[in-house]
Protein backbone atom coordinates (compact mmCIF):
# COMPACT_ATOMS: atom_id res chain seq x y z
CA UNK A 1 0.00 0.00 0.00
CA UNK A 2 1.56 3.37 -0.97
CA UNK A 3 1.52 5.83 2.18
CA UNK A 4 0.33 9.52 1.50
CA UNK A 5 3.35 11.73 1.53
CA UNK A 6 2.40 13.73 5.10
CA UNK A 7 2.38 10.27 6.64
CA UNK A 8 6.00 8.43 5.14
CA UNK A 9 7.66 11.51 6.34
CA UNK A 10 6.08 11.09 9.95
CA UNK A 11 7.09 7.68 10.12
CA UNK A 12 10.57 8.31 8.82
CA UNK A 13 11.01 11.36 11.24
CA UNK A 14 10.49 8.65 14.36
CA UNK A 15 12.47 6.16 12.95
CA UNK A 16 15.62 8.41 12.72
CA UNK A 17 14.79 9.97 16.65
CA UNK A 18 14.86 6.33 17.55
CA UNK A 19 18.55 6.15 16.90
CA UNK A 20 18.81 9.49 18.82
CA UNK A 21 16.76 8.67 21.65
CA UNK A 22 18.91 5.86 22.03
CA UNK A 23 21.86 7.40 21.87
CA UNK A 24 20.54 10.51 24.48
CA UNK A 25 19.90 7.62 26.79
CA UNK A 26 22.97 6.00 26.80
CA UNK A 27 24.74 9.02 27.28
CA UNK A 28 22.65 9.98 30.39
CA UNK A 29 23.27 6.94 32.01
CA UNK A 30 27.04 7.15 30.71
CA UNK A 31 28.89 5.43 32.22
CA UNK A 32 27.93 2.56 34.58
CA UNK A 33 31.48 0.28 34.68
CA UNK A 34 34.85 1.29 34.95
CA UNK A 35 36.66 3.21 32.31
CA UNK A 36 40.38 2.54 31.13
CA UNK A 37 42.74 5.26 29.67
CA UNK A 38 45.39 4.05 27.74
CA UNK A 39 48.79 5.43 28.28
CA UNK A 40 51.72 4.97 25.51
CA UNK A 41 54.54 5.45 27.83
CA UNK A 42 55.96 3.78 31.07
CA UNK A 43 54.75 4.83 34.24
CA UNK A 44 56.48 7.72 36.34
CA UNK A 45 56.87 9.87 32.85
CA UNK A 46 55.13 12.82 32.90
CA UNK A 47 52.26 11.41 30.32
CA UNK A 48 51.79 8.59 33.03
CA UNK A 49 51.43 11.25 35.90
CA UNK A 50 49.37 14.06 33.61
CA UNK A 51 46.78 10.82 33.21
CA UNK A 52 46.80 9.44 36.87
CA UNK A 53 46.04 13.21 38.04
CA UNK A 54 43.17 13.30 35.28
CA UNK A 55 41.45 9.40 36.01
CA UNK A 56 41.31 10.39 39.82
CA UNK A 57 39.67 13.65 39.28
CA UNK A 58 36.95 11.38 36.58
CA UNK A 59 36.79 8.79 38.89
CA UNK A 60 35.58 11.07 41.07
CA UNK A 61 33.44 13.00 39.08
CA UNK A 62 31.75 10.11 37.17
CA UNK A 63 31.54 7.89 39.92
CA UNK A 64 33.09 4.98 38.34
CA UNK A 65 36.39 3.81 38.64
CA UNK A 66 39.23 5.24 35.64
CA UNK A 67 41.91 2.74 35.50
CA UNK A 68 45.91 3.51 33.87
CA UNK A 69 46.64 1.18 31.52
CA UNK A 70 50.42 1.89 30.34
CA UNK A 71 51.10 0.36 27.13
CA UNK A 72 54.51 1.60 25.87
CA UNK A 73 56.41 0.80 23.24
CA UNK A 74 56.90 1.90 19.60
CA UNK A 75 56.32 5.83 20.44
CA UNK A 76 52.87 5.66 22.14
CA UNK A 77 51.74 3.78 18.74
CA UNK A 78 50.74 0.37 20.59
CA UNK A 79 48.30 2.51 22.84
CA UNK A 80 46.90 4.16 20.09
CA UNK A 81 46.04 1.10 18.16
CA UNK A 82 44.64 -0.29 21.16
CA UNK A 83 41.94 2.63 21.22
CA UNK A 84 41.80 2.71 17.92
CA UNK A 85 40.80 -1.14 17.61
CA UNK A 86 38.29 -0.85 20.86
CA UNK A 87 34.77 -0.40 20.92
CA UNK A 88 33.30 2.80 20.42
CA UNK A 89 31.67 2.81 24.14
CA UNK A 90 33.24 5.51 26.02
CA UNK A 91 34.71 3.03 27.64
CA UNK A 92 38.37 2.79 26.33
CA UNK A 93 40.17 6.29 25.98
CA UNK A 94 44.07 6.94 25.44
CA UNK A 95 46.14 9.68 26.27
CA UNK A 96 47.49 11.58 23.32
CA UNK A 97 49.83 13.83 23.10
CA UNK A 98 52.37 16.00 20.52
CA UNK A 99 54.32 12.46 19.79
CA UNK A 100 51.59 11.69 17.70
CA UNK A 101 51.65 14.43 16.02
CA UNK A 102 54.64 13.61 15.03
CA UNK A 103 54.58 9.87 14.51
CA UNK A 104 51.86 10.67 11.46
CA UNK A 105 54.70 11.92 9.60
CA UNK A 106 57.98 10.34 11.07
CA UNK A 107 56.31 6.38 10.91
CA UNK A 108 56.17 5.47 7.49
CA UNK A 109 53.85 2.69 7.96
CA UNK A 110 51.05 3.04 10.70
CA UNK A 111 47.86 0.75 11.29
CA UNK A 112 45.49 3.80 11.73
CA UNK A 113 45.39 7.54 10.82
CA UNK A 114 45.53 9.46 14.27
CA UNK A 115 43.03 12.64 12.80
CA UNK A 116 40.73 9.74 11.13
CA UNK A 117 40.38 6.56 13.68
CA UNK A 118 40.20 9.17 16.86
CA UNK A 119 37.45 11.37 18.36
CA UNK A 120 39.16 13.97 20.07
CA UNK A 121 37.56 14.48 23.61
CA UNK A 122 39.43 17.02 25.32
CA UNK A 123 42.86 19.28 25.43
CA UNK A 124 44.42 18.81 28.63
CA UNK A 125 48.17 20.69 29.01
CA UNK A 126 50.91 21.99 27.19
CA UNK A 127 54.52 21.58 28.21
CA UNK A 128 57.21 23.79 27.70
CA UNK A 129 60.78 22.93 26.49
CA UNK A 130 63.42 25.04 27.53
CA UNK A 131 66.85 25.89 25.59
CA UNK A 132 69.78 25.33 27.68
CA UNK A 133 73.15 25.78 27.60
CA UNK A 134 76.10 25.28 29.84
CA UNK A 135 77.01 28.17 32.55
CA UNK A 136 80.69 28.75 30.53
CA UNK A 137 79.02 28.77 27.46
CA UNK A 138 79.86 32.10 25.87
CA UNK A 139 76.57 32.97 24.79
CA UNK A 140 74.39 34.46 28.04
CA UNK A 141 71.34 35.51 25.88
CA UNK A 142 69.60 34.06 23.04
CA UNK A 143 70.57 37.08 20.46
CA UNK A 144 73.84 36.01 21.90
CA UNK A 145 73.36 32.88 20.62
CA UNK A 146 72.30 32.91 17.13
CA UNK A 147 75.29 35.75 16.30
CA UNK A 148 77.45 33.00 17.97
CA UNK A 149 75.49 29.84 15.84
CA UNK A 150 75.91 31.99 12.85
CA UNK A 151 79.46 32.58 13.41
CA UNK A 152 80.35 29.19 14.01
CA UNK A 153 78.34 26.99 11.78
CA UNK A 154 78.28 23.46 11.68
CA UNK A 155 80.37 23.43 15.36
CA UNK A 156 77.65 23.43 17.87
CA UNK A 157 75.99 20.20 18.71
CA UNK A 158 72.62 19.78 19.87
CA UNK A 159 71.46 16.98 22.22
CA UNK A 160 67.81 16.05 22.40
CA UNK A 161 66.20 12.97 24.69
CA UNK A 162 66.08 10.78 21.27
CA UNK A 163 65.00 11.27 17.31
CA UNK A 164 62.02 12.50 16.35
CA UNK A 165 61.08 13.78 19.84
CA UNK A 166 59.37 17.33 20.23
CA UNK A 167 63.05 18.17 21.85
CA UNK A 168 64.43 17.02 18.43
CA UNK A 169 61.86 19.02 16.16
CA UNK A 170 62.04 22.02 18.40
CA UNK A 171 65.94 22.47 17.36
CA UNK A 172 65.21 21.50 13.93
CA UNK A 173 62.52 24.46 13.77
CA UNK A 174 65.07 26.60 15.15
CA UNK A 175 67.31 25.81 13.03
CA UNK A 176 64.65 26.62 9.80
CA UNK A 177 63.63 29.54 11.40
CA UNK A 178 67.14 31.24 12.26
CA UNK A 179 69.09 30.20 9.55
CA UNK A 180 71.71 28.22 11.70
CA UNK A 181 73.27 25.38 11.60
CA UNK A 182 74.20 22.91 14.23
CA UNK A 183 74.50 18.95 14.12
CA UNK A 184 72.06 16.97 16.05
CA UNK A 185 73.18 14.19 18.37
CA UNK A 186 70.50 12.01 20.21
CA UNK A 187 70.52 10.28 23.31
CA UNK A 188 68.15 7.32 24.89
CA UNK A 189 66.46 9.95 27.34
CA UNK A 190 66.27 13.60 29.05
CA UNK A 191 68.86 12.03 31.52
CA UNK A 192 72.08 11.54 29.33
CA UNK A 193 71.79 14.75 27.22
CA UNK A 194 71.62 16.46 30.47
CA UNK A 195 74.66 14.98 31.47
CA UNK A 196 76.45 15.53 28.29
CA UNK A 197 75.47 19.17 28.39
CA UNK A 198 76.88 19.96 31.89
CA UNK A 199 79.68 18.32 31.13
CA UNK A 200 79.80 20.57 27.44
CA UNK A 201 79.97 16.98 25.03
CA UNK A 202 76.63 19.09 23.67
CA UNK A 203 76.25 22.55 23.53
CA UNK A 204 72.46 23.50 23.67
CA UNK A 205 69.50 21.09 24.28
CA UNK A 206 65.54 22.34 23.81
CA UNK A 207 64.47 19.60 26.63
CA UNK A 208 61.14 19.42 28.28
CA UNK A 209 61.25 22.34 31.45
CA UNK A 210 60.62 19.13 34.38
CA UNK A 211 64.13 17.70 32.75
CA UNK A 212 65.73 21.55 33.15
CA UNK A 213 64.33 23.44 35.58
CA UNK A 214 66.33 21.94 38.68
CA UNK A 215 69.71 22.81 36.69
CA UNK A 216 68.41 26.00 35.79
CA UNK A 217 67.24 27.05 39.25
CA UNK A 218 70.89 25.54 40.60
CA UNK A 219 72.77 27.78 38.33
CA UNK A 220 74.45 24.48 36.96
CA UNK A 221 72.44 25.47 33.62
CA UNK A 222 71.40 28.32 32.35
CA UNK A 223 67.75 29.02 30.49
CA UNK A 224 67.86 30.96 27.34
CA UNK A 225 64.19 30.55 26.66
CA UNK A 226 61.00 28.81 26.72
CA UNK A 227 59.94 27.28 23.16
CA UNK A 228 56.02 28.46 24.41
CA UNK A 229 54.55 31.26 23.01
CA UNK A 230 53.71 32.50 26.59
CA UNK A 231 56.39 32.71 29.28
CA UNK A 232 56.30 29.68 31.50
CA UNK A 233 55.06 30.74 35.41
CA UNK A 234 57.69 28.33 36.48
CA UNK A 235 60.61 30.51 35.24
CA UNK A 236 58.88 33.85 34.35
CA UNK A 237 62.28 35.86 33.90
CA UNK A 238 63.31 33.70 30.61
CA UNK A 239 62.33 34.99 27.81
CA UNK A 240 60.25 32.55 25.19
CA UNK A 241 62.16 32.45 21.72
CA UNK A 242 59.39 34.07 19.86
CA UNK A 243 60.24 37.19 21.44
CA UNK A 244 63.13 37.44 19.25
CA UNK A 245 62.00 34.99 16.47
CA UNK A 246 58.86 35.87 15.60
CA UNK A 247 56.28 33.07 15.22
CA UNK A 248 58.27 30.02 16.82
CA UNK A 249 56.41 27.77 19.19
CA UNK A 250 57.41 24.24 19.57
CA UNK A 251 55.85 22.54 23.15
CA UNK A 252 54.74 19.42 24.23
CA UNK A 253 51.04 18.53 25.14
CA UNK A 254 48.52 15.97 26.16
CA UNK A 255 45.10 15.85 25.15
CA UNK A 256 42.35 13.09 25.86
CA UNK A 257 40.95 10.91 22.67
CA UNK A 258 38.01 8.17 22.07
CA UNK A 259 37.61 5.53 19.25
CA UNK A 260 36.00 7.32 16.79
CA UNK A 261 32.25 7.05 16.06
CA UNK A 262 31.72 7.30 19.93
CA UNK A 263 28.62 8.72 20.57
CA UNK A 264 29.30 12.75 20.60
CA UNK A 265 27.02 12.55 23.74
CA UNK A 266 29.26 10.46 25.96
CA UNK A 267 32.26 12.34 24.11
CA UNK A 268 30.56 16.01 25.27
CA UNK A 269 30.12 14.33 28.35
CA UNK A 270 33.59 13.66 29.06
CA UNK A 271 34.74 16.57 27.55
CA UNK A 272 32.53 19.15 30.35
CA UNK A 273 34.34 16.27 33.18
CA UNK A 274 37.69 17.59 31.89
CA UNK A 275 37.56 20.92 31.63
CA UNK A 276 35.87 20.53 35.27
CA UNK A 277 38.73 19.52 36.72
CA UNK A 278 41.12 21.52 34.67
CA UNK A 279 39.42 24.44 36.55
CA UNK A 280 39.93 22.86 40.10
CA UNK A 281 42.65 24.58 42.09
CA UNK A 282 44.22 21.63 43.27
CA UNK A 283 44.34 19.83 39.79
CA UNK A 284 45.96 22.93 38.65
CA UNK A 285 48.26 23.08 41.11
CA UNK A 286 50.01 19.43 40.70
CA UNK A 287 49.74 20.40 36.64
CA UNK A 288 51.64 23.36 37.22
CA UNK A 289 54.17 21.13 40.10
CA UNK A 290 54.91 19.86 36.36
CA UNK A 291 55.57 22.48 34.53
CA UNK A 292 52.41 22.27 32.67
CA UNK A 293 49.58 25.12 31.74
CA UNK A 294 45.88 23.47 31.20
CA UNK A 295 44.62 23.47 27.66
CA UNK A 296 40.76 23.36 28.29
CA UNK A 297 38.23 24.08 25.69
CA UNK A 298 36.05 22.46 23.53
CA UNK A 299 36.53 18.65 21.46
CA UNK A 300 36.47 20.73 18.55
CA UNK A 301 39.25 22.97 20.33
CA UNK A 302 41.07 20.03 20.56
CA UNK A 303 40.96 18.60 17.19
CA UNK A 304 42.33 21.92 15.56
CA UNK A 305 45.41 21.51 18.05
CA UNK A 306 45.88 18.30 16.52
CA UNK A 307 45.04 18.91 12.89
CA UNK A 308 47.51 22.00 13.16
CA UNK A 309 50.03 19.95 14.84
CA UNK A 310 50.27 17.18 12.91
CA UNK A 311 50.68 19.96 9.73
CA UNK A 312 53.24 21.96 11.57
CA UNK A 313 55.41 18.92 12.65
CA UNK A 314 54.99 16.95 8.86
CA UNK A 315 56.91 20.19 7.26
CA UNK A 316 59.34 20.22 9.51
CA UNK A 317 60.27 16.40 9.37
CA UNK A 318 60.39 16.41 5.93
CA UNK A 319 62.40 19.60 5.70
CA UNK A 320 64.69 18.57 7.63
CA UNK A 321 64.65 15.09 6.27
CA UNK A 322 64.00 12.82 9.88
CA UNK A 323 64.09 9.24 10.01
CA UNK A 324 63.57 6.70 12.78
CA UNK A 325 66.19 3.96 12.79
Amino acid sequence: MKLPRRRFLQLAAGAAAVPLASRRTQANAYPTRPLRLLVGFAAGGNFDVVARIMAQWLSDYLGQPVVVENRPGASSNLATEAAVRAAADGYTLVLGGAVNAVNATLFDKLSFNFIADLAAVAGLVRFPNVMTVSQSFPAKTLPEFIAYAKANPGKLNHGSSGRGTTQHLAGELFKMMVNVDFVHVPYRGAAPALTDLLSGQVQVLFEALPASIEHIKAGTLRGLAVTTAARSPALPDVPTIGEFVAGFEASGWNGMLAPKNTPSEIVEKLNLAVNAGLTDASIKMRLADLGATTLAGSSADFARLIVDETEKWGKVIRAANVKVE
